[in-house]
């Protein structure tokens, strides 16, 4: 495989979890993606109409600040991106990093944690955050204790 990173977005520990072992598992190196302002419990109660998770869903031009932009980007041709699925999509925070580097050339895989939805078509709803030449995978749900011979499959299946 390509050199491959594996970066995330995790609001409640669920997706570090996931990436880690993603990370373990295929050598690669990790980076965690955070907002310049963290989200708290009560952004994050997505009964509330009024929570900041539920308010960024209904606004898809919101765009969280990243805490830095620093991610070595450049050095990897697979980056894979994971984070939690809020409303059926990926949290605009994912926005936000994709459209804070150059993926141009670069292969993306996403994974995503998820309490009930799947990926859907959330390859699609990101594709404007990225340049034409960039190949954007929907991957798979990371849910539950996956093992590190399951992780190797699958990225293995992926045939970078």
């Amino acid at each position: 495989m390509k050199k491959a990173l594996v970066s995330y977005f995790s609001a409640s520990g669920v997706t570090a979890k996931a990436a880690k072992s993603l990370a373990g598992a295929i050598g690669a190196d990790l980076y965690e993606i955070k907002p310049a302002v963290p989200y708290t419990r009560a952004d994050l109660d997505w009964t509330n109409k009024r929570s900041r998770s539920s308010v960024e869903m209904q606004d898809s031009a919101s765009r969280p600040a990243l805490a830095d932009t620093d991610a070595p980007i450049e050095a990897y041709d697979v980056i894979f991106v994971g984070f939690p699925i809020w409303w059926y999509i990926a949290p605009t925070i994912i926005n936000s990093f994709l459209e804070s580097y150059d993926f141009s050339g670069k292969t993306i895989i996403l994974f995503a944690t998820s309490g009930g939805s799947g990926l859907g078509r959330t390859a699609d709803s990101l594709r404007s955050s990225v340049a034409a030449d960039t190949k954007i995978v929907n991957g798979r749900l990371l849910n539950g204790r996956l093992s590190e011979s399951e992780l190797k499959s699958w990225v293995e299946g992926l045939a970078l």
